[in-house]
């Protein structure tokens, strides 16, 4: 069952207007896709928050924009580059019987066999792309790297089939690796850094740099 969220048409686009709404503790939206026209709204900033706390970043969400019910799913978002604050939202509006493509974080879990022996884990790839009905996308890919040897890689294609949706990009993405310290050393020009996530969302991921408004 999809959580419910509260939402007001957006009559006034005006960009002061935008800022009274932040001011007053308002996310500005937009909603589109199937049966829906693309339509400006706001939304609670603390009722947003605490939907996608409890359903995930990917969680199917109703949406009530002033007595119409639709079912969306949070598809991009927009933070503050400073304050790191969600200034804007995108709902796409989804069937809940049709497949959809989405960005779903990938997790490595499991004490890595490598690390133990002196090798260092990489993570190239921190989201996958996956086609499944709405309420049926993951919150995050879970991928054990208990077993990885120094030298072992994990690919797509060592994870395909294993969950009860697909993952659309290609086999040969490598997800996970462990490399010997020195050749870490060699090829080493800083961390790698997982893209920046709001803390204010906790747990995912994407952030969109486009603003419908």
């Amino acid at each position: 069952m999809a959580t419910a969220l509260e939402a007001k048409k957006r009559e006034n686009k005006q960009r002061s207007e935008l800022k009274n709404l932040r001011d007053l503790g308002n996310i500005p939206a937009v909603i589109y896709g199937y049966k829906a026209e693309n339509t400006p709204i706001y939304v609670s900033e603390a009722d947003f928050l605490k939907v996608i706390r409890e359903t995930g970043r990917n969680g199917v969400i109703s949406l009530n924009v002033d007595g119409d019910k639709r079912n969306v799913i949070l598809n991009a978002y927009q933070e503050d580059s400073i304050k790191k604050d969600i200034i804007h939202i995108d709902f796409l509006a989804v069937d809940m019987e049709a497949e959809i493509e989405a960005n779903v974080r990938v997790e490595l879990v499991g004490e890595c066999q490598g690390v133990k022996d002196g090798g260092v884990l990489q993570q190239p790839v921190h989201e996958l792309s996956v086609l499944a009905k709405p309420n049926e996308l993951p919150e995050s890919i879970q991928v054990d790297v208990s077993n990885l040897q120094v030298g072992d890689t994990i690919s797509v294609a060592d994870i395909k089939g294993t969950f009860s949706y697909q993952i659309t990009q290609e086999d040969e993405l490598t997800i996970a690796s462990v490399l010997a310290p020195r050749q870490e050393e060699e090829i080493s020009t800083g961390e790698e850094q997982e893209p920046g996530i709001p803390d204010n969302l906790e747990g995912r991921e994407t952030t969109a740099e486009k603003e419908s408004e």
